[in-house]
Protein backbone atom coordinates (compact mmCIF):
# COMPACT_ATOMS: atom_id res chain seq x y z
CA UNK A 1 0.00 0.00 0.00
CA UNK A 2 2.83 2.39 0.82
CA UNK A 3 4.44 1.71 -2.56
CA UNK A 4 1.17 2.44 -4.38
CA UNK A 5 0.69 5.64 -2.37
CA UNK A 6 4.24 6.78 -3.20
CA UNK A 7 3.60 6.08 -6.87
CA UNK A 8 0.38 8.12 -6.79
CA UNK A 9 2.18 11.00 -5.06
CA UNK A 10 4.95 10.95 -7.66
CA UNK A 11 2.40 10.99 -10.49
CA UNK A 12 0.59 13.93 -8.86
CA UNK A 13 3.84 15.85 -8.53
CA UNK A 14 4.69 15.19 -12.17
CA UNK A 15 1.22 16.38 -13.21
CA UNK A 16 1.66 19.58 -11.18
CA UNK A 17 5.03 20.21 -12.79
CA UNK A 18 3.53 19.71 -16.25
CA UNK A 19 0.70 22.09 -15.39
CA UNK A 20 3.13 24.73 -14.20
CA UNK A 21 5.39 24.35 -17.22
CA UNK A 22 2.60 24.34 -19.81
CA UNK A 23 1.88 28.09 -19.73
CA UNK A 24 5.55 28.78 -20.48
CA UNK A 25 5.85 26.12 -23.16
CA UNK A 26 2.56 27.05 -24.83
CA UNK A 27 2.97 29.51 -27.69
CA UNK A 28 0.92 32.60 -28.49
CA UNK A 29 -1.28 31.76 -31.50
CA UNK A 30 0.67 28.50 -31.56
CA UNK A 31 3.45 30.45 -33.32
CA UNK A 32 5.38 32.74 -30.97
CA UNK A 33 7.13 31.80 -27.73
CA UNK A 34 6.47 34.55 -25.17
CA UNK A 35 8.18 32.87 -22.21
CA UNK A 36 11.37 34.87 -22.83
CA UNK A 37 9.76 38.16 -23.82
CA UNK A 38 10.96 40.83 -21.40
CA UNK A 39 9.23 44.05 -20.32
CA UNK A 40 11.97 46.32 -19.00
CA UNK A 41 9.75 49.23 -17.92
CA UNK A 42 8.60 48.40 -14.35
CA UNK A 43 5.58 50.71 -14.55
CA UNK A 44 4.21 49.22 -17.76
CA UNK A 45 4.95 45.62 -16.83
CA UNK A 46 1.58 45.23 -15.10
CA UNK A 47 -0.36 46.38 -18.16
CA UNK A 48 1.45 44.42 -20.87
CA UNK A 49 -0.32 41.06 -20.65
CA UNK A 50 1.29 38.40 -22.83
CA UNK A 51 -0.60 35.33 -21.66
CA UNK A 52 -0.13 32.68 -24.37
CA UNK A 53 -3.39 31.66 -26.03
CA UNK A 54 -4.47 30.29 -29.37
CA UNK A 55 -7.28 32.87 -29.58
CA UNK A 56 -6.76 36.14 -27.71
CA UNK A 57 -10.35 37.24 -27.31
CA UNK A 58 -12.03 38.31 -24.07
CA UNK A 59 -15.52 38.86 -25.58
CA UNK A 60 -15.82 42.07 -23.54
CA UNK A 61 -16.21 40.13 -20.29
CA UNK A 62 -13.34 41.78 -18.41
CA UNK A 63 -14.84 44.96 -16.97
CA UNK A 64 -13.26 45.42 -13.57
CA UNK A 65 -11.20 48.40 -12.50
CA UNK A 66 -7.77 48.45 -14.16
CA UNK A 67 -8.95 45.56 -16.32
CA UNK A 68 -6.64 46.43 -19.23
CA UNK A 69 -3.88 44.55 -17.46
CA UNK A 70 -5.98 41.37 -17.64
CA UNK A 71 -6.55 41.60 -21.41
CA UNK A 72 -3.85 40.40 -23.79
CA UNK A 73 -1.98 43.37 -25.28
CA UNK A 74 -2.31 41.85 -28.77
CA UNK A 75 -6.10 41.94 -28.43
CA UNK A 76 -5.98 45.61 -27.40
CA UNK A 77 -3.80 46.31 -30.43
CA UNK A 78 -6.21 44.52 -32.79
CA UNK A 79 -9.15 46.49 -31.36
CA UNK A 80 -7.29 49.76 -31.94
CA UNK A 81 -6.73 48.79 -35.57
CA UNK A 82 -10.51 48.78 -35.98
CA UNK A 83 -11.10 52.03 -34.03
CA UNK A 84 -7.85 53.89 -33.32
CA UNK A 85 -9.60 56.93 -31.84
CA UNK A 86 -9.56 60.65 -32.49
CA UNK A 87 -6.70 63.08 -32.88
CA UNK A 88 -6.78 66.17 -30.72
CA UNK A 89 -10.22 67.73 -30.42
CA UNK A 90 -11.47 66.53 -33.80
CA UNK A 91 -12.50 62.97 -34.53
CA UNK A 92 -10.76 62.13 -37.77
CA UNK A 93 -12.27 59.21 -39.67
CA UNK A 94 -9.43 56.84 -40.48
CA UNK A 95 -11.14 54.61 -43.02
CA UNK A 96 -14.51 54.18 -44.66
CA UNK A 97 -14.06 50.48 -45.34
CA UNK A 98 -12.79 49.06 -42.06
CA UNK A 99 -15.25 46.87 -40.18
CA UNK A 100 -15.14 45.71 -36.59
CA UNK A 101 -14.58 42.06 -37.50
CA UNK A 102 -12.26 40.36 -35.04
CA UNK A 103 -11.00 37.87 -37.63
CA UNK A 104 -10.03 40.63 -40.07
CA UNK A 105 -8.29 42.70 -37.39
CA UNK A 106 -6.33 39.71 -36.06
CA UNK A 107 -5.36 38.67 -39.59
CA UNK A 108 -3.79 42.11 -40.06
CA UNK A 109 -1.85 41.69 -36.78
CA UNK A 110 -0.60 38.20 -37.69
CA UNK A 111 0.49 39.32 -41.17
CA UNK A 112 2.25 42.29 -39.58
CA UNK A 113 4.10 40.02 -37.13
CA UNK A 114 5.10 37.73 -39.98
CA UNK A 115 6.66 40.67 -41.86
CA UNK A 116 8.48 41.81 -38.70
CA UNK A 117 9.89 38.32 -38.15
CA UNK A 118 11.11 38.12 -41.76
CA UNK A 119 12.77 41.55 -41.61
CA UNK A 120 14.33 41.48 -38.14
CA UNK A 121 14.88 37.72 -37.65
CA UNK A 122 13.68 38.23 -34.06
CA UNK A 123 10.61 37.33 -32.03
CA UNK A 124 7.98 39.82 -33.31
CA UNK A 125 6.24 39.92 -29.92
CA UNK A 126 9.48 41.11 -28.28
CA UNK A 127 9.94 43.69 -31.06
CA UNK A 128 6.38 44.92 -30.51
CA UNK A 129 6.76 45.17 -26.71
CA UNK A 130 10.09 47.02 -27.01
CA UNK A 131 8.53 49.39 -29.55
CA UNK A 132 5.78 50.24 -27.05
CA UNK A 133 8.36 50.89 -24.32
CA UNK A 134 10.50 53.10 -26.57
CA UNK A 135 7.67 55.34 -27.78
CA UNK A 136 5.53 55.58 -24.61
CA UNK A 137 5.44 59.24 -23.44
CA UNK A 138 6.18 59.82 -19.77
CA UNK A 139 4.72 63.33 -19.48
CA UNK A 140 1.74 65.07 -21.02
CA UNK A 141 -0.42 68.13 -20.50
CA UNK A 142 -3.89 68.80 -19.22
CA UNK A 143 -5.85 72.06 -19.15
CA UNK A 144 -6.79 73.69 -15.85
CA UNK A 145 -9.04 76.72 -15.39
CA UNK A 146 -8.01 79.42 -12.95
CA UNK A 147 -9.66 82.83 -12.66
CA UNK A 148 -11.63 82.36 -15.86
CA UNK A 149 -8.51 81.58 -17.91
CA UNK A 150 -7.34 78.18 -19.12
CA UNK A 151 -3.75 77.12 -18.67
CA UNK A 152 -1.84 74.00 -19.73
CA UNK A 153 -0.47 71.99 -16.83
CA UNK A 154 2.17 69.26 -17.06
CA UNK A 155 1.11 65.86 -15.68
CA UNK A 156 2.59 62.38 -15.45
CA UNK A 157 0.89 59.87 -17.76
CA UNK A 158 -0.32 56.69 -16.06
CA UNK A 159 1.22 53.36 -17.20
CA UNK A 160 -2.14 52.10 -18.52
CA UNK A 161 -2.60 55.17 -20.68
CA UNK A 162 1.02 55.01 -21.85
CA UNK A 163 0.40 51.54 -23.30
CA UNK A 164 -2.88 52.31 -25.10
CA UNK A 165 -1.84 55.79 -26.25
CA UNK A 166 1.36 54.43 -27.78
CA UNK A 167 -0.47 51.66 -29.66
CA UNK A 168 -2.97 54.24 -30.91
CA UNK A 169 -0.24 56.48 -32.32
CA UNK A 170 1.44 53.47 -33.99
CA UNK A 171 -1.86 52.62 -35.72
CA UNK A 172 -2.54 56.23 -36.71
CA UNK A 173 0.94 56.66 -38.17
CA UNK A 174 0.49 53.44 -40.14
CA UNK A 175 -2.90 54.57 -41.48
CA UNK A 176 -1.32 57.79 -42.77
CA UNK A 177 1.13 55.75 -44.83
CA UNK A 178 -1.37 53.20 -46.15
CA UNK A 179 -4.83 54.78 -46.51
CA UNK A 180 -5.54 55.56 -50.19
CA UNK A 181 -1.97 54.48 -51.02
CA UNK A 182 -0.35 51.41 -52.54
CA UNK A 183 1.18 50.31 -49.23
CA UNK A 184 -0.90 47.73 -47.38
CA UNK A 185 -1.81 48.27 -43.74
CA UNK A 186 0.17 45.16 -42.67
CA UNK A 187 3.33 46.51 -44.28
CA UNK A 188 2.80 50.01 -42.87
CA UNK A 189 2.26 48.63 -39.34
CA UNK A 190 5.37 46.45 -39.58
CA UNK A 191 7.51 49.36 -40.82
CA UNK A 192 6.23 51.66 -38.06
CA UNK A 193 6.83 49.05 -35.32
CA UNK A 194 10.36 48.29 -36.59
CA UNK A 195 11.23 52.01 -36.74
CA UNK A 196 9.88 52.51 -33.23
CA UNK A 197 11.77 49.43 -32.03
CA UNK A 198 14.99 50.97 -33.38
CA UNK A 199 13.99 54.39 -31.92
CA UNK A 200 14.33 56.05 -35.33
CA UNK A 201 13.36 59.76 -35.36
CA UNK A 202 11.17 59.46 -38.48
CA UNK A 203 8.81 57.11 -36.63
CA UNK A 204 5.38 58.72 -36.09
CA UNK A 205 5.08 57.31 -32.55
CA UNK A 206 8.54 58.57 -31.55
CA UNK A 207 7.70 62.03 -32.92
CA UNK A 208 4.45 62.13 -30.91
CA UNK A 209 6.35 61.11 -27.77
CA UNK A 210 8.84 63.95 -28.20
CA UNK A 211 6.03 66.45 -28.85
CA UNK A 212 4.16 65.35 -25.72
CA UNK A 213 7.21 65.59 -23.47
CA UNK A 214 8.27 68.91 -25.01
CA UNK A 215 4.84 70.43 -24.37
CA UNK A 216 4.95 69.16 -20.78
CA UNK A 217 8.37 70.70 -20.21
CA UNK A 218 7.16 74.08 -21.46
CA UNK A 219 4.07 73.91 -19.21
CA UNK A 220 5.92 73.26 -15.95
Amino acid sequence: METEQETINEENEEAELVEKSNPLAFKLFGLYDVSEVKVNDPGMKRYINLEPKLVVKSYGRVREKFSKGKINVIELFANLIAVPGHRGKKHKIQTSWKSGKYSQNMKIVLNCFKIIEEKTKKNPVQVFVTAIENSAPRDGITVIEYGGARYPQAVDISPSRRVTQTMKTIVQGSYDKSFNKKTKIEQALADEIIKTYNAEPDSYAMAKKKDSEKQADSAR
